[in-house]
């Protein structure tokens, strides 16, 4: 499971390095592959091990290719999708579309959501944060049955 917020640069030729932290975890239970593509609704790319992409693929199977919504779907997330493995040196390089997709260019923030990995520009990063703060303090908790009771 994935979980923290890494500053990390992107390299001159669009390659980015995994933090040391998850190298090992990705080699051992992911033999060093993942599958990068886009987020469809924020502007920031979505980086799977690949046995965690197989499952999306899958849901992504069952959408149909007449429904313009999950057509669209399948587009983007298929479309875009990419997939690497981790270098010698923990290394991952972005394709030129992935990397504009997300206005990567030399800052960016790498952060886990268990599964997989969102990878944001710094400052669209921050600009999301303040969003999400915001967004938390305005929304009576207590009313939704799933936050209900979600207290730390």
């Amino acid at each position: 499971m994935f979980s923290g917020a890494s500053a990390i640069n992107l390299d001159a030729k669009g390659r980015i390095a995994m933090p040391k932290r998850y190298r090992e975890p990705l080699h051992a239970h992911h033999n060093s592959q993942l599958v990068i593509t886009v987020d469809i609704k924020s502007p920031c790319l979505l980086l799977y091990p690949i046995q965690e992409w197989q499952q999306v693929a899958a849901k992504l199977s069952q959408l149909s290719d007449t429904q313009p919504t999950e057509r669209a779907i399948k587009r983007m997330l298929l479309g875009y999708a990419h997939e690497c493995e981790l270098d010698g040196n923990g290394r991952v390089l972005l394709p030129t579309p992935l990397r504009r997709y997300a206005n990567l260019e030399k800052r960016a923030m790498l952060v886990g959501q268990l599964n997989k990995f969102e990878l944001w520009d710094e400052a669209a990063w921050q600009q999301q944060i303040e969003e999400s703060r915001i967004a938390i303090l305005n929304e009576d908790l207590a009313a939704n049955p799933r936050l209900a009771d979600f207290s730390l």
